[in-house]
């Protein structure tokens, strides 16, 4: 690949890492697509942006963690509970017809934004619920569902625990986006290539290091963004890329 095109990579995954940091979840929008229009295939292309993606937690990890914005207890809760869910989307994914995934999940993101914009306090202010042993069960199932669209589909799946975290659990839009980018990112993400690659997706390794450096520097963008401005702010960048990915990916479909 040349000079030129790993630069467009670069900045692609910089753009895209930069928004999916700020609001929460989306990376995919931009990343893969980019990456499908460059040569690879689909399975390539995914179990490559998964292992960038890691980079985007790293990133952002490193910024919320100095902000005082993540509960390891917490954090470790969701990296758990989401983890059956990925192996099993990752393995599904090799049988799920693309298409009617990718619709589904495009109206299902939509109607999250939709959600979000017409509860105008969501997620602005901090309200810890069901934290007893009912409502982590409860929660862990939630999250295992999402697991499995982690592992098998390509965009938007961090925006589902960003919500759900809001919705569920009571956490700000601030806290939700720190704890989704570090689950999600780092460990979900992580684990969803490992068994892309396991179950016979190869990644491909040469242009990994432009996407890397795209999604850290992205990634500590976004979460240095989010940390500086306030929940309404992250609430509305979370609503509108709702809407770009929902509508992207029922384009892609049709």
């Amino acid at each position: 690949m040349d000079i030129l095109a790993t630069f467009g990579l670069f900045v692609g995954s910089l753009i895209s890492n930069t928004l999916a940091s700020l609001s929460g979840g989306g990376a995919g929008l931009l990343q893969l697509p980019l990456l499908l229009f460059l040569g690879l295939t689909f399975s390539i292309a995914l179990a490559t942006h998964k292992v960038a993606s890691v980079a985007l937690g790293l990133g952002a990890a490193l910024k919320h963690w100095r902000s005082g914005n993540l509960d390891p207890a917490l954090t470790l809760y969701v990296v758990l509970a989401g983890a059956a869910g990925v192996i099993t989307g990752a393995n599904l994914i090799l049988f799920v017809p693309g298409p009617l995934a990718e619709a589904l999940l495009g109206a299902l993101i939509i109607a999250l934004g939709l959600y979000s914009r017409m509860r105008k306090s969501l997620g602005q202010d901090a309200d810890p619920k069901h934290r007893d042993t009912l409502g982590l069960v409860v929660g862990c199932i939630g999250l295992s569902v999402i697991g499995i669209l982690n592992g098998s589909l390509t965009a938007g799946t961090g925006l589902f625990v960003t919500l759900f975290l809001v919705r569920w659990f009571g956490l700000d839009y601030k806290q939700a986006v720190a704890l989704t980018l570090v689950s999600v990112g780092i460990f979900w993400n992580g684990l969803g290539a490992i068994t892309l690659a396991v179950a016979g997706a190869d990644i491909y390794w040469p242009w990994i290091p432009a996407l890397l450096l795209g999604s850290l520097l992205g990634g500590y963008l976004g979460a240095y963004m989010a940390d500086k401005y306030s929940n309404q702010l992250i609430k509305v960048a979370f609503e509108w890329l709702t809407f770009a990915i929902g509508l992207k990916l029922l384009w892609s479909a049709w």
